[in-house]
């Protein structure tokens, strides 16, 4: 098919404003479906294939609406089952003898089947031919909110032709809830919050713990330096704060000794023997 044709699968407007012009493309009879499909089959007509999607769009939106119970956006089950048109026109043999709606409509549910096992949930809940077979006969014949009774499983596999274990097995995935691995902070509305997986992980880049221990340790050694400095004079306790406690104003031993009217050696002693006393403090 053209890109031009193509386009006819997608729904650019709103939906109710493509229903409307969907339906507004009459519908063909016997003898011009079967003057189209002849143009396309035997001579590639493209504008024939366009007039027999266009006129067969209210039908895809009929079958859509079938499975409007999955929680999918409808333009999207139109949309996948526009696809699935295509496909069929483009395979129509109008030698066959049947109409085109009846050809198309495997066509049709085939594609919508595969679009809504693939997005009803993140994890497949159906894998293989049968179990897609179940599924959709599993939503159309379950019609209670809540979980089979034993009898009813019986039944539903009676009638479908597979074992009670196959639909207990299909009930299970179908009630079962998608959930994110991560949310985010918007994500978390209270105290019912479904707990994501990702929170359960260890992030081993983190050094939360060894920050915490880091930090109690530094109050506890600056509370102990606090209690220290107090046992001492007020000239070693200044003698202190201006050779080690202050960051900005470092001040030399000549400084301090001019300060306090004695030598620098005096000065040093008298800083060796503060920081001595300190340090037994703070081993105590």
């Amino acid at each position: 098919m053209t890109k031009d044709m193509q386009s006819l699968a997608f729904i650019p407007q709103g939906i109710e404003a493509y229903v409307r012009s969907a339906h507004a493309y009459p519908m063909l009879t016997v003898e011009e479906e079967q003057e189209y499909a002849k143009r396309l089959h035997y001579h590639g007509d493209l504008n024939a294939a366009k007039q027999l999607i266009l006129s067969h769009l209210r039908f895809v939106i009929h079958i859509a609406r079938n499975y409007s119970g999955y929680g999918l956006p409808q333009a999207d089950l139109i949309q996948e089952g526009n696809i699935g048109l295509m496909k069929a026109v483009r395979r129509f043999n109008p030698e066959v003898g049947v109409r085109l709606v009846s050809f198309a409509v495997h066509w049709i549910k085939a594609e919508i089947h595969e679009y809504v096992l693939l997005n009803w949930r993140i994890v497949k809940v159906a894998t293989t031919k049968a179990q897609r077979k179940l599924f959709f006969n599993l939503r159309k014949n379950k019609k209670c909110i809540g979980w089979f009774n034993q009898n009813e499983v019986d039944m539903v596999a009676k009638e479908l032709g597979v074992t009670s274990k196959d639909v207990r097995e299909m009930e299970s995935r179908m009630a079962a809830q998608d959930m994110v691995f991560i949310m985010n902070e918007d994500d978390y509305n209270g105290e019912n919050t479904i707990i994501a997986p990702g929170l359960y992980l260890q992030d081993k880049s983190s050094d939360f713990a060894d920050s915490l221990e880091e930090d109690n340790w530094e109050t506890h050694a600056t509370d102990k330096l606090m209690h220290a400095l107090s046992t001492l004079d007020e000239r070693s306790q200044d003698i202190i704060r201006a050779r080690w406690l202050d960051e900005e104003n470092k001040i030399t031993l000549q400084d301090l000794a001019n300060k306090y009217c004695v030598s620098a050696e005096r000065v040093r002693q008298l800083e060796k023997n503060a920081m001595k006393k300190i340090r037994l403090v703070m081993e105590a």
